[in-house]
């Protein structure tokens, strides 16, 4: 990124320009931010990586989201103030894309991807201190919702990712800090998982953006 210039972001030696300025206002180009996008996903993941053309629905999506458009964001009906629940199948590259995503915003405060499974393991060996270490401004993103085990300590058992999220809604409702999500699982099997007090809190917390139920295992 170059100086106050967040539309331009150099790497290894490339420049990559994502739009331009008009007046006092980046229009973004979506086409080129897809090439940015395929080339950090190189960067990052390998050679292999490519940006599937039947994804491109889903990444528009959340290019928008993240560089904050609001008129196209109101047609896809996404709140910018709410954070992102990415769904689809297993392998169908939800992780992948929210760790890539975020690169085309240097300048904003970075969510860290912290899979759900960690957070149980973490409440299984220490207990509620590691609930309450997510109730801060740290902006997250919880990997694999809804498929971790549920925690136990000291004989007792605890919907710990339920708990968590609570704790980020209250902090949604008093700071408006962000919370983002992966999961495989549809709105039925959440609200299962969770509850229903729980998954109404989930509906005012995050937009949901969904790939395909169709989408291919990436990882075969």
């Amino acid at each position: 990124m170059k100086g106050n210039q967040p539309h331009i972001i150099t790497e290894q030696s490339r420049e990559y320009r994502l739009g331009e300025v008009k007046g006092n206002q980046v229009i973004y180009n979506f086409d080129q931010m897809l090439v940015y996008l395929e080339a950090k996903g190189k960067s990052i993941f390998g050679d292999k990586f490519q940006v599937h053309q039947k994804d491109i629905p889903v990444i528009y999506k959340l290019c928008n989201y993240m560089i904050g458009e609001e008129e196209k964001c109101k047609e896809l009906e996404i709140d910018l103030h709410k954070g992102i629940l990415l769904s689809g199948p297993v392998g169908c590259g939800k992780t992948t894309l929210m760790n890539l995503i975020r690169y085309i915003v240097p300048w904003q405060k970075a969510y860290q991807i912290i899979p759900c499974r960690n957070v149980t393991f973490g409440f299984n060996h220490i207990g509620y201190s590691t609930i309450e270490s997510f109730g801060n401004e740290q902006y997250y993103c919880f990997d694999d919702l809804g498929v971790e085990p549920l925690g136990k300590y000291h004989g007792k058992d605890s919907n710990v990712m339920g708990e968590v999220l609570l704790s980020r809604y209250d902090l949604f409702l008093a700071q408006q800090i962000r919370t983002h999500a992966t999961t495989n699982l549809n709105a039925e099997e959440l609200e299962e998982r969770y509850g229903n007090r729980v998954y109404s809190r989930m509906r005012e917390l995050f937009n949901l953006v969904a790939f395909d139920h169709k989408s291919k295992n990436k990882r075969t």
